[in-house]
């Protein structure tokens, strides 16, 4: 079972989670990542990298999140199959991402 990166994402894209993954299974949006569900190994390392906790493993994605378990599947398999690399450092975040992270209450 995969995990799965919750539009909590969207607005940060706080990269922390990427350096702890012990596999290259992230992928870049211009305003979130997803997590290639055949390439994530449910280590969980990051899980608790996420400063606004979007992502969740796929068994435990809240109701209002649902629909984000398929986005994130085919978005990361439509990056994958158009060449991009999985990313697999830390970059900024997005400069909206501190009144994101805030408006989400964290």
């Amino acid at each position: 079972m995969a995990h799965v990166i919750t539009n909590k994402c969207v607005k940060c894209k706080f990269t922390d989670c990427v350096e702890v993954c012990p596999v290259a299974c992230f992928y870049e949006l211009d305003n979130q990542l997803v997590i290639h569900p055949e390439e994530c190994i449910d280590c969980q390392a990051c899980v608790t990298e996420c400063p606004v906790e979007a992502i969740y493993a796929e068994a435990d994605v809240p109701a209002q999140y649902q629909a984000d378990i398929a986005f994130n599947a085919a978005q990361a398999k439509q990056i994958k199959e158009a060449g991009q690399e999985a990313i697999l450092k830390k970059k900024e975040p997005l400069p909206t991402a501190a009144e994101r992270k805030k408006e989400l209450g964290y």
